[in-house]
């Protein structure tokens, strides 16, 4: 069996919800849709993400792609242009500094899925972003 914590144990594809909670605008987003761990090869996963975001009567779609990269026997997941966006560690804090902003992100794989956390602080953000994954259902 694939240890579930690296990112070769969570290929396929999960039912995503995301929570936004936006304390500097004072307002709750969420996103409801998939994400895709899909793998490139034996080093490389790609992460996809599609969805609807809604809050104050609006919705629109959303969409974003990562690539959780092994390097040695650690794994780093970096933006889709290449830029390193942090190492992947679950149950471990991870710092992402994109000034004038701090991130600061959290991974944790449980048996009935995973979840990811952004706290997001600065003079241009304060939010907090939740993600919760479970499994899609086979159809």
């Amino acid at each position: 069996m694939t240890d579930p914590t690296t990112p070769l144990g969570l290929l396929g594809t999960w039912t995503l919800t995301r929570e936004v909670d936006d304390r500097l605008a004072g307002e709750r987003r969420d996103v409801a849709g998939t994400a895709t761990l899909a793998l490139e090869t034996p080093d490389r996963v790609r992460w996809s993400e599609e969805g609807v975001m809604t809050w104050g009567g609006r919705s629109v779609p959303v969409s974003r792609t990562l690539f959780v990269v092994r390097t040695d026997e650690a794994w780093d997941v970096h933006f889709e242009d290449g830029r390193l966006f942090h190492p992947w560690a679950v149950g471990a804090w991870v710092d992402h500094p994109c000034a004038p902003d701090h991130y600061r992100g959290l991974i944790e794989v449980g048996t009935g899925g995973w979840t990811v956390e952004w706290q997001a602080r600065g003079p241009e953000k304060d939010y907090v972003m939740r993600t919760e994954h479970t499994r899609a259902e086979e159809s």
